[in-house]
């Protein structure tokens, strides 16, 4: 074998290698929002929340469990349950976020009334990732596993600020009329 030849054998070899292991997706950064997003949602680590809610990853239809005519249709499918969630403008909510899938990472990307993207965080397999939100814009924000479009998505509506409410006040007894 020639010298030019040995080149072209060894891209043959780790071309084929690459054909036969299974695709992986390159990680991507995750960011919580800048000092411009953070004007309309404040993210956090950790804080006193005066809400909280948790949203789990489900998987709809996978490879182990099927059904498989629909795997093979469309392809693993999932979904974040709740789709829906409904918060109060500036009152700390604290999202945690359940991946309860062993072999599957998501993501949660934030994307504003305006379109634009507020945040991006991975959510690894089989990992509770927990996040005190508070939104200081009203609207309906949409959020999105970038790695399992189109159906893994959902919203977040904002309404106006709970005026005179305290948290206890859902669970206050109230004296009942005659």
């Amino acid at each position: 074998m020639s010298m030019l030849d040995r080149p072209l054998v060894v891209l043959t070899a780790a071309l084929s290698l690459a054909a036969a292991s299974k695709p992986t997706r390159l990680a991507e950064p995750s960011y919580l929002p800048d000092a411009t997003a953070s004007r309309v949602v404040t993210v956090t680590e950790a804080g006193a929340a005066d809400a909280g809610i948790t949203v789990l990853t489900e998987a709809v239809a996978i490879k182990e469990t099927g059904p498989r005519a629909t795997v093979s249709r469309f392809g693993e499918v999932y979904a974040f349950s709740p789709a829906f969630v409904a918060v109060h403008r500036d009152e700390p909510t604290e999202i945690s976020f359940w991946n309860l899938q062993p072999d599957d990472d998501h993501d949660f990307m934030l994307v504003g009334p305006d379109a634009q993207v507020l945040m991006k965080i991975l959510l690894p397999a089989l990992r509770k990732t927990t996040y005190v939100f508070t939104f200081h814009d009203e609207g309906l924000f949409t959020f999105y596993c970038t790695i399992h479009q189109p159906e893994m998505s959902g919203q977040i509506l904002v309404l106006p600020t709970a005026q005179g409410r305290q948290s206890s006040d859902c669970h206050a007894q109230r004296p009942l009329r005659p």
